[in-house]
């Protein structure tokens, strides 16, 4: 008993100390043990409908693409798991959802009973709030919130797959599915045929693309809605310039996907080409808003025209909203970035939208993710070009996929050798755990020096 008494305050001081002195640290630690925690658990022969073990890395695969929210997958997820394995799943999905800084402080809160207080800078970092004492109760409200958008999904399909004609057992449970993996913007289905024949479905696939919609939004966003929706009378006006950049911005990408991918696939008689009207704009829609993380698909992606891969590759790469469920560099990265180019256009000196002035090193952090995103992009790319041998295109698709945590697939991943799958593994979990991370450390680092060089301008352009 003392023997156990005093591993566990060991292990207290060590993540006491870990988080003291490299919190980011410690939050991909927490999500590697996850991740091997699921790993495991899928390993296991009663994981799989055959009744036999799994090989590692598909295992490896499919726990980091649950946990890191991606739903890329090298084993059809309806057919090749039990229901055991569909629970395990479904569950790294709901963990993985909450988000690196939100584990670490779960996992503090566990341990320690408490939450540093650079975890506590470093979670109110990512989720954006401002008083730090109420960041332990954060973590509280953010599962509550999640679980219960999760079930207001889920109840939305629920009539739905009983209208289908589902028993009422699996009805429940493809809603439940459906509901989490939407809201998590995972994209994992658990059904054989996935949702290639609910293309034209507007009540079964209208409730999926709110609840990616709003997981794509991001904590902060939800929370700022909720507490200003009492204030009736333009309560919009109570939002916070995070939240309006990230609705503003999320709504144009929505809308500019949903018109761009129409155009290019309209015609195309292997994908939208042989749908009714009404069809082809749900289509079109779903396709517009996969993108922003979520990875469901009710048309073949790998018979899509090369111009409609190029624009998913760029609504992949920008993703949802930050400390949301989506991945990518985040909506308000790329607002920050637009907003930088309209004011430098204009002259003028300050970063302003909506009558706020934006900080100048916001936007060295915004430059700082994009160039660190498209350099993994980049790195990536060239890796699997080496192992494949495939075209370019192909390949940049799948590793933008990966490491936006989106999910969508032409179809190389379930054929690539293991090397491949290692690659795509290490992108999915960089992509979900790098950009957060390295986005709190640059907030937290904040070096005042006394004495400054003389500036120069270089010549740019």
């Amino acid at each position: 008993m003392a023997r156990a008494q005093g591993g566990l305050l060991g292990f207290r001081e060590f993540v006491d100390r870990t988080a003291r002195q490299s919190p980011a640290r410690l939050a991909v630690t927490v999500f590697l043990g996850v991740c091997g925690l699921f790993t495991l658990l899928l390993l296991a022969p009663w994981a799989t409908a055959t009744g036999r073990s799994v090989p590692f890395v598909d295992a490896l695969f499919t726990a980091i693409s649950a946990v890191c929210v991606t739903g890329l997958t090298v084993v059809p997820t309806g057919t090749y798991w039990s229901a055991w394995g569909l629970v395990v799943i479904l569950v790294a999905i709901k963990v993985g959802g909450f988000g690196v800084m939100t584990l670490a402080s779960i996992l503090g809160l566990a341990v320690s009973r408490r939450i540093g207080l650079t975890a506590r800078l470093l979670t109110a970092s990512e989720t954006r709030t401002e008083r730090l004492g109420e960041v332990g109760s954060l973590v509280r409200v953010v599962i509550v919130t999640s679980t219960s958008l999760e079930l207001v999904v889920a109840t939305l399909l629920f009539p739905r797959f009983l209208a289908l004609g589902q028993p009422l057992g699996e009805a429940a449970w493809h809603a439940l599915f459906f509901g989490i993996s939407a809201f998590n913007n995972s994209g994992f289905v658990p059904t054989q045929e996935g949702l290639a024949p609910y293309v034209g479905d507007w009540l079964l696939d209208l409730p999926i693309i709110l609840g990616v919609f709003v997981g794509a939004l991001g904590f902060p966003v939800i929370l700022n809605i909720l507490a200003t929706r009492r204030k009736r009378h333009r309560a919009w006006t109570r939002w916070s310039l995070h939240t309006k950049l990230t609705i503003a911005t999320s709504g144009a990408l929505v809308v500019l996907g949903w018109l761009l991918m129409a155009a290019l696939e309209w015609d195309n008689p292997a994908t939208f080409g042989p749908l009714p009207t009404g069809d082809k704009l749900l289509a079109s829609l779903f396709a517009g808003v996969m993108p922003r993380s979520a990875g469901f698909s009710t048309v073949d992606v790998g018979a899509m025209h090369q111009g409609t891969w190029l624009v998913t590759d760029a609504l992949m790469f920008v993703g949802g909203g930050s400390a949301s469920t989506g991945g990518g560099i985040k909506v308000t990265t790329l607002a920050v970035m637009l907003l930088a180019i309209l004011a430098e256009a204009r002259g003028d000196k300050d970063i302003e939208a909506y009558g706020r002035r934006i900080p100048r090193d916001t936007l060295r952090v915004a430059i700082a993710v994009v160039f660190l995103g498209a350099t993994t992009v980049l790195v990536g790319s060239m890796l699997l070009l080496e192992i494949t041998g495939k075209p370019l295109d192909v390949v940049l698709f799948e590793v933008i996929s990966a490491f936006a945590t989106c999910g969508l697939s032409t179809g190389l991943t379930p054929g690539l050798p293991d090397a491949g799958k290692y690659v795509l593994c290490v992108l999915m979990f960089v992509g979900r755990t790098g950009s957060m991370t390295f986005a709190a450390a640059l907030a937290l680092r904040d070096r005042r020096r006394i004495v400054r060089f003389p500036e120069e301008r270089p010549i740019i352009g």
